[in-house]
């Protein structure tokens, strides 16, 4: 069944963020377990880099990867060899909205495998566990609620992206028109009652994941809080 044409753009946005949020899961946490094994000065250089979609404007971000992905850019040259356009297609508005969504990802899988007692790690390397195995089966369950909440902040900032999507997708309707890219050329065109409903549907999802983050941290909490009770001795002590 084809979406009406006015519902398009959620559609569009839904299906970008939850692509891009996916994408940014496996390599947020891949990176953050490359990140936590070096220590040296060039790692912090790398930290920066990472970090960088961050801090930068999203039109910034949009026009680096429009010079890298575009017809004269090196992969865009190399991806047209391939016959694959990457530039004002859809791909192109979930590449750019895990580029900027890809900092809050990583930044958080990092802190949360900080958190982690090494201890428990090395327990499980003594008894014979590959370091993957390590960390795929002890590290990211125990990291997991972290994970989670860098999940829920990377679709949100995947759903909200507009500057670098407008820059590398365009606004093709039906096709790369996201809920941002929609309500700017909807006020630009003074459809304000469009406008209007667009905001409402952001503001709803929006609201929706932060509620969700928040149900997820009190509840985490909450688990913590009997776990540590369920571990003390009678009389207070452990």
């Amino acid at each position: 069944m084809q979406m009406p044409a006015d519902l398009a753009p959620v559609w569009t946005s839904l299906r970008t963020a939850v692509t891009a949020t996916v994408i940014t899961l496996v390599l947020g946490v891949a990176a953050a377990r490359w990140r936590l094994r070096g220590h040296a000065r060039t790692w912090e250089l790398l930290d920066a880099l990472l970090l960088l979609p961050l801090v930068l404007p999203p039109t910034v971000v949009g026009f680096f990867l429009l010079l890298l992905l575009g017809k004269h850019g090196p992969l865009g040259q190399l991806l047209m060899k391939l016959g694959v356009v990457v530039v004002f297609s859809w791909p192109a508005t979930v590449i750019a909205a895990s580029v900027v969504a890809f900092p809050l990802m990583y930044v958080t899988a990092r802190g949360a495998l900080e958190q982690l007692d090494p201890q428990l790690l090395q327990a499980a390397r003594t008894l014979g566990a590959s370091e993957w195995r390590v960390f795929w089966r002890v590290a990211v369950p125990l990291a997991w609620p972290g994970i989670v909440a860098g999940v829920i902040l990377s679709f949100a900032r995947a759903l909200g992206e507009f500057g670098a999507t407008l820059m590398l997708a365009g606004n093709i309707p039906g096709k790369t028109e996201t809920l941002p890219v929609a309500i700017f050329f909807a006020i630009e065109s003074g459809q304000t009652r469009q406008a209007a409903l667009w905001v409402a549907i952001v503001m709803v999802i929006s609201f929706a994941v932060l509620a969700a983050l928040a149900v997820w941290t009190r509840r985490q909490r909450q688990i913590m809080a009997l776990s540590q009770g369920r571990g003390a001795a009678p009389g207070g002590k452990f």
